[in-house]
């Protein structure tokens, strides 16, 4: 798949290991979210939505086609637990995708990159590794022990 990559600020026309969008490079000095980083994280966010909704159909695709009365009891229980295991896989790309629409919105709206708990940039690298991240490390961090400490 094509994606754009970010050298300096710049794009140019790569693809990367994973089939995706390379990561960003800012340059010296750049000013944090601006507006080719922001496109950047966009065009991720983008295409790992289009990549779930593809997988979505792909798994109505794949009930409608495989559904099938088996006389066999075994056989038949084979087949729910497997349409049962990729409901549940699907449910979880739902939440994602709701995550994701949220992202964008951010994007949007200018709030894109911040921790919703303090403020601080989340920072580029985090950001590259969960596009979804609302947290920067330390809040995450904390989140974490606290929910540890919870259970």
């Amino acid at each position: 798949m094509a994606a754009a990559k970010k050298t300096s600020g710049k794009s140019t026309q790569s693809v990367d290991a994973k089939g995706g969008i390379a990561p960003y490079e800012a340059a010296a000095g750049e000013e944090y979210m601006n507006n080719d980083q922001k496109a950047h994280f966009r065009a991720i966010l983008q295409a790992w939505k289009q990549e779930l909704m593809e997988e979505v159909d792909r798994t109505v695709g794949h009930m409608k086609e495989d559904a099938a009365n088996f006389a066999d009891p075994a056989d038949r229980a084979t087949q729910e637990e497997e349409f049962s295991l990729e409901l549940r896989t699907r449910d979880r790309e739902r939440k994602l995708i709701r995550k994701i629409d949220e992202a964008l919105s951010d994007i949007d709206n200018g709030d894109y990159g911040y921790c919703e708990a303090c403020g601080v940039e989340i920072g580029i690298r985090r950001l590259e590794a969960r596009p979804t991240a609302t947290l920067c490390i330390d809040c995450k961090t904390l989140q974490e022990i606290k929910e540890k400490q919870m259970a």
